[in-house]
């Protein structure tokens, strides 16, 4: 039997066949060829474990070499003259997956491969038994719409001439975002948190939103988290004040629905709740308000009711941000009184920036008169005192933004339109001035939102009069940035 498997003429040299067919003249299956040297066969595997896996990978290594190396000396001698019978290859191991030999049209291309010498340990497999890839595992969110990919660049040609800008000047650009979308929005709110900010409530001109949008401000991503708890309901101009890593949100409306309720956001589990307010005395239902922090407790100026312009001042205490206490720290009055108890007229969307222990109000509105001026409240000593300064610009549904000693004033109406100006107010000379911006200009608008991160202010959404915006337009700061080093600085007036 064994004499059947040479070749005439070849002197008792087996020659092995890559095709794997069955010997038609066979009546019974022709016994495996030994290899070469003369290395006995692999036994049969034992049951499935995992020495049994690495042993099936090292024999499957084995089998690879040893073929890869018959078929090169194979091609190299070339065939017999005479016909030979085809010959079985070593039975494989029962597995999962199958090792191939080289296909003939690969040896035909590559006749002088040389055998793999790669360790058996290491186990050569295929491109066809090697096992897929497994799938990294995807954070579990529930599906918020359709993704944004980043935006394509514009190209050179198609950009607007915008005059090139000194390394100390100020710069407008906009913000390539991608991700999760999210509705054109005004009259919301953006709280940063570490580097990212928190976009909350707001309306579109039809719908008034309760939803919690975040904007990765290094990446300039937008994401919409899954949030728990007892939710606000949609609410427009209403305050969301950073405490820590949780967001305090108070007041807001919904078209002629005012709020006075206070909620809690824990921006590190998402999970809204609605403190227990000790006592009998809470601040009335209100939207187009301010509040600031000072050490552990909210102070809230100014808003409107739905039917007349505020003036009070109350304080919510957030040290326990499970129960907390409002105190009333000046009461409403509709006028000004004598020289010694001198305070704002009544307003809403006006801004409020605390700096040391001193409560900065500037502009807003009555809904009769667009106001000019700034005023300044002492939280320590309860004393407001009006800032004189020679030139005033009116300003309503701004943002101003504390930097440094400087109270960045952008956008906002001034009575007549909306403006697309950065001002800018010294607090140690209390003056107004007025600072050229390069690049493409921000278009003018309200009701939007700026925060401060990494030099650079961020202005969200808005309101022209006309259209709702969704963009991100970025003032780069340049110089103007150091301005956030002095912290040192005393206001007087």
């Amino acid at each position: 039997m064994a004499d059947a498997h040479k070749a005439p003429g070849a002197k008792g040299k087996t020659v092995r066949s890559q095709k794997i067919l069955p010997d038609p003249s066979a009546k019974k299956p022709d016994p495996p060829v030994e290899s070469d040297d003369d290395e006995p066969l692999p036994p049969p595997p034992p049951p499935p474990s995992r020495t049994a896996a690495k042993d099936r990978h090292r024999n499957l290594s084995d089998l690879a070499v040893r073929q890869r190396s018959q078929s090169a000396s194979y091609v190299s001698s070339g065939p017999s003259t005479s016909a030979a019978p085809a010959l079985k290859p070593k039975p494989l191991p029962a597995s999962s997956s199958a090792v191939e030999p080289p296909r003939a049209q690969e040896q035909e291309k590559q006749p002088s491969r040389r055998p793999d010498t790669t360790p058996p340990n290491r186990g050569t497999l295929s491109a066809s038994t090697t096992a897929p890839r497994q799938a990294p595992v995807r954070a579990t969110r529930p599906p918020r719409g359709q993704h944004v990919p980043f935006p394509p660049l514009q190209h050179p040609k198609d950009a607007p001439d915008v005059e090139p800008a000194p390394a100390s000047g100020m710069y407008w650009s906009k913000a390539m975002v991608s991700g999760s979308p999210h509705p054109n929005l005004r009259a919301h709110s953006a709280t940063l948190v570490g580097s990212s900010v928190y976009v909350f409530g707001g309306w579109d001109a039809r719908t008034c939103f309760n939803n919690l949008f975040v904007l990765d401000a290094d990446a300039f991503y937008w994401s919409v988290p899954r949030v728990i708890g007892e939710m606000p309901m949609p609410l427009r101009a209403m305050t969301c004040t950073a405490v820590a890593k949780k967001i305090v949100v108070f007041g807001g409306g919904d078209g002629p629905t005012y709020y006075n309720g206070v909620y809690v956001l824990d921006t590190l589990t998402c999970r809204w709740t609605r403190p227990r307010i000790l006592g009998d005395k809470v601040p009335c239902p209100r939207r187009a308000h301010v509040a600031c922090l000072y050490k552990n407790g909210i102070y809230v100026f100014g808003g409107g009711d739905g039917d007349k312009a505020l003036n009070d001042i109350w304080r919510l205490d957030v040290s326990d941000a499970t129960k907390m206490a409002w105190k009333l720290i000046s009461s409403p009055d509709k006028s000004r009184g004598s020289a010694h108890d001198c305070r704002p007229n009544a307003r809403g969307y006006h801004t409020g920036n605390m700096s040391g222990s001193k409560l900065i109000i500037f502009g807003g509105s009555d809904g009769a008169e667009c106001f000019d001026d700034v005023w300044i409240y002492d939280v320590e000593t309860h004393i407001w005192k009006a800032v004189d300064i020679p030139v005033a610009f009116r300003r309503l549904s701004h943002t101003a933004t504390l930097v440094g000693s400087y109270l960045f004033v952008i956008g906002g109406h001034d009575g007549d339109g909306y403006c697309n100006d950065v001002l800018l107010l010294n607090l140690v000379t209390m003056t107004w001035d007025k600072r050229k911006v390069y690049g493409k200009a921000l278009s003018g608008r309200g009701y939007h939102a700026t925060v401060l991160h990494d030099s650079r202010l961020l202005v969200i959404g808005g309101f022209d009069g006309t259209e709702v915006f969704g963009d991100v337009t970025i003032l780069e700061l340049a110089v103007h940035a150091y301005y956030s080093q002095i912290s040192h600085f005393t206001i007087d007036v």
